[in-house]
């Protein structure tokens, strides 16, 4: 299917990274939300690595979940994952248009 949309767009310093899902190398994704979300922010490193930016880029995240009940252990990982100043961020629920559990979009500064 062709969607319409770039993965990443960097305007000036700013980059915006598209909404990330929990695929694994093979283009699968994995059981459980623990999973899920260390392979979403995995793919989102991958992405900020290609115009030399980190984590510490972040300044904004939005995270789709699509169980309510997944909060606590998608916080413990995406915890493990972001240092202080961690970015601003929205967590809300969400049906998405594919079997995930978890999709995440970040904002980034150069």
């Amino acid at each position: 299917m062709n969607i319409p949309l770039s993965k990443k767009r960097r305007v000036g310093s700013t980059l915006y990274l598209a909404g990330e899902l929990g695929f694994d190398a093979g283009r699968k994704i994995p059981e459980g939300i623990k999973a899920q979300t260390e392979n979403c922010i995995a793919n989102i490193k991958a992405t900020l690595a290609t115009e030399g930016m980190d984590l510490s880029n972040v300044v904004s995240a939005t995270c789709y979940l699509t169980d309510p009940a997944d909060f606590a252990a998608f916080n413990e990982v995406y915890a493990a994952a972001f240092q202080e100043p961690y970015p601003v961020r929205t967590t809300v629920g969400s049906a998405l248009m594919i079997d995930a559990k978890v999709e995440i979009t970040v904002i980034a500064e150069a």
